[in-house]
């Protein structure tokens, strides 16, 4: 009797991680011990709030370990992309071109903006925006008027490009800085995903003018919510901090604020998580990547299917794992065999250009960004899921 591929996906999920009868989450998040001390510390000393040691130190921490000058803590990574956009100088009715194979933060901080975002498809082998057909959507569209680059079609300025780090593999960064760089747009990264993925042994979001990055449930490192902006720009981190906190001019008692701003600061209680797993973060990483090794063991001599890798020029931090269906009328039912099995699986998202709110908005060809959607699914890719099978590094 033939066994379905569907269900050869499950053995082979199962031949990585090993037996279990509970469900095994897509990703959940790993608390050290030192989370419970240093949450401790906070409700004991009643630093709970968006003002306390914990959020200095996070922020620091994370500015070290990306290598940054500055990174400032932000509520999620919507709103650390958001004010972003904003430093490169985005404003309302401005395009913004970003990918359409995005998570649905990335199009909406764009749209809160009053800004439009503008798709273009991405790369196959990354998944991220191709520098290709970014290319070829500006030599299509833009036309230079008094100085500044416009939509022909539409008559919109064009601000700026976003790219997104898809499932934590970097994009082609070179490649996308030099046709902005012609075309004198900014670069700001959605870094949401990317967090230890390194492009040329440089970090991911140390490619623009500034990058978010989530600390989501689901992420490496997780804050429960929470974001970051990261940033070499000494003044423009001065500034993201200023409109994050309400633009509170610093005094003693009295509150006068010099311009309209946010509430997004990360609270202290939630950095105090953040602080716990970026002590552990490299040997999050180190067990990603042995998770990685086992499902690449597990799919290598199966047909019809193939793991996802990082990019010959890439460190990837493997956030999610993720198998390439050769035909995708296979992702239903792989994607059911999966969750029968008690292995909780995703495909991507829906395109941004298939939702109701952004089906009419400005977008180049979408022939990868179709594909990818139907054919890619996401396997259990939590960190502890190696633990078992580490070999020289334990948490």
């Amino acid at each position: 009797m033939t066994v379905s591929l569907p269900k050869r996906i499950v053995d082979a999920v199962r031949t990585a991680i090993g037996p279990s009868d509970d469900l095994v989450l897509l990703h959940g998040p790993y608390l050290p011990p030192k989370a419970r001390e240093y949450i401790d510390d906070c409700l004991e000393t009643g630093w709970v709030s968006s003002a306390g040691s914990f959020v200095t130190r996070f922020e620091e921490e994370l500015a070290r370990f990306t290598g940054v000058k500055r990174a400032i803590a932000t509520v999620n990574g919507t709103a650390a992309l958001e004010i972003c956009l904003r430093l490169a100088g985005v404003a309302s009715g401005d395009e913004v071109l970003c990918p359409s194979l995005t998570f649905v933060a990335t199009a909406n901080a764009i749209s809160h903006m009053g800004a439009i975002p503008h798709f273009v498809d991405v790369c196959p082998k990354r998944l991220g925006l191709s520098p290709i057909a970014l290319r070829l959507r500006l030599d299509e569209i833009a036309v230079r008027e008094n100085g500044i680059w416009r939509n022909r079609q539409s008559g919109q300025k064009i601000s700026a490009v976003c790219p997104m780090h898809c499932l934590g593999h970097p994009c082609e960064m070179q490649a996308i800085a030099e046709v902005c760089n012609e075309y004198e747009l900014p670069v700001v990264e959605d870094a949401a995903e990317s967090l230890g993925s390194f492009y040329n042994d440089k970090h991911t979001g140390r490619f623009s003018v500034a990058a978010s990055i989530s600390f989501n449930g689901n992420k490496i490192v997780t804050t429960g919510g929470g974001g970051a902006i990261l940033t070499d720009n000494d003044e423009l981190a001065n500034l993201a901090k200023h409109i994050t906190t309400t633009a509170k001019i610093p005094h003693a008692w009295e509150f006068f604020h010099d311009q309209v701003a946010w509430n997004y600061r990360l609270p202290n209680i939630n950095a105090a998580l953040g602080v716990a797993q970026l002590e552990v973060l490299p040997k999050l990483l180190v067990a990603k990547r042995r998770l990685h090794e086992l499902y690449r063991d597990a799919f290598g001599a199966l047909k019809g299917v193939r793991l996802l890798v990082e990019p010959p020029d890439s460190v990837s931090n493997y956030w999610l794992n993720a198998i390439v269906l050769e035909e995708s009328d296979l992702l239903h039912d792989s994607l059911q065999e999966l969750s029968d099995a008690k292995l909780q699986s995703r495909p991507l998202w829906a395109p941004m250009h298939t939702l109701p709110m952004y089906r009419d908005n400005p977008r180049g060809s979408m022939t990868a960004t179709n594909w990818a959607s139907q054919s890619i699914v996401n396997i259990p890719s939590s960190a502890q899921l190696a633990f078992p099978f580490m070999e020289s590094e334990s948490i």
